[in-house]
């Protein structure tokens, strides 16, 4: 492996230029400015580094780009995946301004996640000054939506095929193999509307509602007890949002639940889906008073990749290569990109930076290892793509 070193003067100045892009996801806080000034950044970065770019666009004002270092041929393709957008700055003082002390990089998007983007552009950028021409390719894809629908990755992983991919997410320089995926679905009981004084017109679907809500109950205990998946654990179910009734005079004539449903490696969503139907069914079979509907708004599947896969032991040698130990394994409880790539046919996992403060008012990340990353990546490029 030849020896390459990261210019760690690149990597901060371009965390600190991309902090200071206001790259808020609109669909979170209305009125935001998204990926578009962020994105075109990171494009002429790419450039930079003299890059294939491609930009996808699959809403209008929500771009990616993807930058291509074409390989000598013959090797495996690795992406390098990263977001653009963040969550919102409320009671931030100074978001977008990067401040460096104690070796830390404080700032909105620092640790969730544009040091991890600054980190794979620094990593093309010592394999482009070391000379070290790859057999496969190696592509940096910096994605816009992934803090809410993900509509740049599920695009990129619609429009370009790669043999492996990392996504950058922070996991304090571990290894992730396994994350959860989720089930947003939506029950409505229906009822009768009736003035309060008469019972005997009126059927309560706030009540009817109770019943859904009881039986939810006894099948999130049954969740938490079912096996669990090695890294990260048993499924759960909560009961998000409901809304019902019009008035305190009035008996409710709909009541509807909003229920998420955390899945684990080898759940499905049919399976997810059937489970609700079942109680509705059984309910309706006691009561014939009793009508409810039940339908998926979203499913994001879980994700696992073997962890013999060669893109797996290539990450393994190269974090042990830098960390001087052994590489701890781990699952998350969250969902990310990583589910879609996999889906896509990547042998897909997760290395990211260290720090705190994702979603939070101060947030930050640990620039030894933004560098210890950025050098795992080089080395996993010249092992996976030769």
């Amino acid at each position: 492996m030849p020896d390459i070193r990261i210019d760690r003067e690149y990597l901060v100045a371009t965390l600190a230029d991309l902090v200071g892009i206001n790259s808020i996801n609109p669909s979170l806080v209305p009125g935001a400015p998204g990926e578009t000034a962020i994105a075109a950044y990171v494009a002429e970065r790419m450039r930079g580094l003299d890059l294939e770019v491609d930009t996808f666009e699959p809403d209008p004002g929500r771009p990616s780009v993807v930058g291509r270092l074409r390989g000598s041929g013959g090797g495996r393709s690795l992406m390098l995946n990263g977001h653009l957008d963040t969550v919102g700055v409320e009671g931030m003082p100074d978001p977008f301004t990067a401040v460096v002390r104690d070796g830390r990089v404080y700032g909105r998007g620092a640790f969730d996640m544009k040091g991890s983007l600054a980190a794979c552009l620094a990593a093309v950028q010592a394999v482009r000054h070391a000379a070290c021409r790859l057999r496969g390719d190696l592509l940096v894809a910096a994605v816009a939506d992934e803090e809410y629908a993900s509509i740049g990755t599920a695009e990129i992983a619609r429009q370009v095929r790669v043999d492996g991919a990392i996504v950058t997410e922070a996991t304090g320089l571990d290894i992730c193999l396994a994350h959860k995926g989720f089930v947003w679905l939506e029950v409505e009981t229906i009822g009768r509307a009736a003035h309060g004084s008469r019972f005997e017109l009126g059927i309560d679907a706030n009540m009817r509602m109770g019943r859904v809500l009881a039986a939810l109950e006894a099948l999130e205990q049954d969740l938490r007890v079912r096996p669990p998946h090695a890294l990260v654990g048993p499924p759960s179910l909560h009961a998000a949002l409901l809304r019902g009734g019009s008035e305190l005079s009035t008996y409710a004539s709909s009541c509807t639940l909003g229920i998420e449903r955390r899945t684990i490696p080898g759940e499905t969503e049919l399976q997810v889906a059937s489970e609700v139907r079942a109680i509705l069914e059984r309910l309706a079979a006691a009561d014939p008073t009793f009508r409810a509907r039940s339908k998926v708004l979203l499913t994001r599947e879980p994700f696992a990749v073997p962890p013999e896969a060669p893109l797996v032991q290539a990450v393994r040698a190269a974090v042990a290569a830098h960390r001087g130990v052994a590489p701890t394994v781990i699952g998350q409880p969250w969902w990310t990109d990583a589910a879609l790539l996999a889906a896509a046919g990547a042998e897909t996992l997760l290395v990211g930076p260290t720090g705190a403060g994702a979603h939070a008012v101060e947030e930050w990340v640990d620039l030894q290892s933004l560098e210890a990353l950025a050098g795992i990546l080089v080395d996993v490029a010249i092992s996976y793509c030769n």
